[in-house]
């Protein structure tokens, strides 16, 4: 993937990571990795995923659900990854059990990589899930699909500008024609091993909810130092999300952060729900990207 001019590499150091807004990491290394695809329903995720994996995949029911769980592989460079196909939400907010399944998933098993598949003739629309995900996790490819489909449309996206504006490697697909899916499989690639370092730009939440959210923060910070996704865990509190709090009560959030419980230690008291500043997500009062 080229760096399209939004990076702050050098050019001329082409082993240097690539970064959007963000610092220098260390390439991950292991046997596999992992790859979460997220996206709405109708974006043609499923396409994506087919196109991608061909007939190495298999399905089957997510533990304890009656929701299909489908996994696949592909082979990029010489490297496996499996591929996660969640199912298709409209948000992260665990209204429904697909939603809750697919937040779980990026939040709790940390994918190397999430891909989340927005429609190119719905766009503005689609990127509602896209900021709920990058508000979890910075390691976020944005699969801009269907731009076949936008062309014949009349539709012109300047993906360059998108890219900026967002912070996160845009790749733009028709995954039934295959259509720049080694472009897809390249910037996978480079977030997974920290050549290219993304720092989303996620809308920041009303003045109201953002105080509560920075009053909230010292003390996830302080019962699970390092946590990543510390401040969006703040704001499900406040909007009294049951999952997280029991997450921070039954140390799996300490878990995400390295921190291993000792086995007769008495669960953290997590904080009570504060009055609500806003009754939407950070993510839903965004800016026209």
């Amino acid at each position: 993937m080229s760096c399209s001019g939004n990076c702050n590499c050098s050019n001329n150091s082409a082993s240097q990571p690539h970064t959007f807004g963000g610092s220098v990491g260390l390439s991950v290394r292991g046997q596999s990795r992992t790859i979460a695809l997220a996206g709405n329903p109708n974006t043609g995720k499923s396409t994506v995923f087919n196109a991608l994996t061909g007939l190495r995949q298999h399905t089957g029911n997510w533990p304890g659900k009656t929701v299909t769980r489908a996994e696949g592989h592909f082979t990029f460079n010489n490297f496996n990854y499996k591929i996660v196909d969640l199912p298709g939400t409209y948000s992260l907010l665990s209204a429904s059990v697909d939603e809750e399944i697919a937040r779980d998933y990026i939040l709790f098993s940390q994918p190397d990589c999430t891909v989340v598949v927005v429609d190119a003739t719905a766009l503005q629309r689609n990127l509602n899930l896209a900021f709920q995900v990058m508000e979890i996790t910075h390691k976020v490819v944005l699969c801009v699909n269907l731009i076949d489909e936008a062309a014949r449309k009349g539709f012109e996206i300047d993906f360059e500008s998108l890219e900026k504006k967002l912070g996160i490697p845009v790749i733009p697909t028709s995954a039934r024609r295959k259509q720049n899916l080694d472009r897809l499989q390249q910037a996978i690639e480079d977030v997974c091993t920290g050549k290219i370092i993304s720092k989303p730009n996620i809308p920041a939440p009303p003045a109201a909810l953002k105080e509560a959210i920075d009053q909230t923060l010292p003390l996830i910070e302080s019962i699970a130092p390092g946590l990543p996704s510390a401040r969006w865990v703040a704001y499900r509190l406040i909007e009294g999300d049951v999952r997280i709090r029991q997450a921070l009560e039954n140390g799996e959030l300490q878990q995400l952060a390295g921190i291993k419980q000792p086995a007769t230690s008495n669960p953290p008291t997590s904080p009570s729900p504060a009055p609500k500043a806003s009754q939407s997500n950070p993510a839903h009062d965004k800016q026209s990207a």
